[in-house]
C-alpha cells in the first residue's frame, strides 16, 4: 500500500446559498472529525448574501475557496476539479450532506484488497436519500445504485448521482459545457467507462434537497440525455431504454426511509 489512506477532494458548488451551505459544511466537518485526510474545496459564484463570511467563519475546514462569476454549475464545478490535489474527487453541491459521519473511515478501513496498483477501487458508490426543506427524511431517491454499477447500467438513467459518487481524479474529465442539465449523466459514465474496479459501498452516501425542475429544464434534460446515450450507446439502444424509462415513470414510487 502506497498510500492506505487516500486525501478525498470533497468540492462544494454555490451561488446565493448560504443556509445550505451551511448544512453542507457541518456535514463536511462532521466527517472530517472522523476521517482527516479531506480537502474541502469551495467554489462560490461571487454570492452576495454572507457566503464568503461563512467560509471565513469556517476556514479551518476549506483548504481551498474561489468566489468569482461563473458560466453555470459545471463551469463552477469543473473549477473545483481544477483546484482539487486528492486521490478522489467528491461532488458535494449547497444543500448536500454526508449522511454517515464514518462514511470515509468506513470505506478506506478495507483499502488494500483490490487489484490495483494502491490496493483501491477507481470508484466508490452508494444510495441517495431525499429530505424537506426542513432537513427532514422525505424517501430514498427514485432510481436506485444497482448492486454492480457498469457504464451499461446508465442505460435506465442516472442510477447513482454525483452526490453518491467519489471518483478517482485520474480518471474524471471536465464536465462538458455543451450540456447545461445534463453533463453529470455524461461525466459519471465517462468515469465509468475508465475505471477498472467499481465498488459498491452498500450504504446510503448521501442525502439531497427534494425538488423540482421546471417544465422547461425537464424537456432539456431528457433532450441532452437522449444525446449522451445516443452517442455512448448507438440509437437503437437508446430509443429502447427511453421506452423503458418511460413505462417505469407509471410504477408507484416505493417509499423507504430507512438505510
Amino acid at each position: 500500500m502506497n498510500d492506505p489512506k487516500p486525501v478525498v477532494s470533497i468540492i462544494t458548488v454555490v451561488y446565493n446559498a448560504r443556509p445550505l451551505l451551511a448544512k453542507t459544511m457541518e456535514s463536511v466537518r462532521e466527517q472530517k472529525a472522523r476521517y482527516p485526510f479531506i480537502e474541502y474545496v469551495v467554489v462560490d459564484g461571487a454570492s452576495k448574501d454572507g457566503t464568503l463570511e461563512l467560509i471565513g467563519q469556517n476556514k479551518d475546514i476549506v483548504s481551498s475557496w474561489v468566489s468569482e462569476p461563473d458560466k453555470g454549475i459545471y463551469d463552477a464545478m469543473n473549477k473545483g476539479l481544477r483546484m482539487a490535489t486528492g486521490k478522489y474527487v467528491w461532488f458535494l453541491n449547497a444543500g448536500d450532506f454526508i449522511c454517515s459521519d464514518r462514511f470515509l473511515a468506513d470505506v478506506f478501513a478495507k483499502a488494500g484488497r483490490f487489484d490495483t496498483e494502491d490496493g483501491l477501487a477507481d470508484i466508490y458508490y452508494g444510495q441517495t436519500r431525499l429530505v424537506d426543506s426542513d432537513w427532514k427524511l422525505a424517501g430514498m431517491r427514485r432510481l436506485r445504485a444497482p448492486e454492480r454499477l457498469k457504464p451499461e447500467s446508465f442505460r435506465m438513467g442516472m442510477l447513482v448521482c454525483h452526490q453518491s459518487i467519489l471518483v478517482r481524479r485520474a480518471l474524471a474529465d471536465n464536465y462538458d459545457l455543451r450540456y447545461k442539465c445534463s453533463a453529470d449523466y455524461d461525466w459519471v459514465l465517462k468515469a465509468l467507462r475508465k475505471a477498472r474496479v467499481i465498488e459498491n459501498t452498500h450504504q446510503v452516501v448521501s442525502c439531497y434537497l427534494k425538488g423540482g425542475k421546471s417544465r422547461q429544464m425537464l424537456v432539456r434534460s431528457w433532450k441532452e440525455r437522449f444525446r449522451v446515450m445516443r452517442l455512448q450507446f448507438g440509437l437503437p439502444q437508446t430509443l429502447f431504454f427511453h421506452g423503458l424509462i418511460v413505462l417505469r415513470l407509471f410504477l408507484p414510487v416505493r417509499r423507504d426511509y430507512g438505510a
